[in-house]
């Protein structure tokens, strides 16, 4: 299900992203600000994994030997 979000935004930055979206070929405004969100979770994602081979390396890190050693 989809819920709609209204935005207000000064006009100068509404002239950017239309032209982000006309340059870079994104089919709507809509479609730049899921490509923007997608991205930003893709950089927690990424930092979260930085964070665990850290912890890896500091030696907090388990090997699991099967999926019963998760609990």
């Amino acid at each position: 299900m989809r819920s709609i979000v209204n935005l207000s935004l000064p006009a100068e930055t509404v002239k950017m992203i239309k032209r982000e979206v006309k340059k870079n070929k994104y089919v709507s405004v809509s479609e730049f600000f899921r490509a923007l969100l997608r991205e930003y979770e893709e950089d927690i994602l990424l930092a979260e994994l930085k964070e665990s081979e850290r912890e890896f390396r500091a030696g907090k890190g388990k090997v699991l030997r099967s999926f019963k050693d998760l609990r």
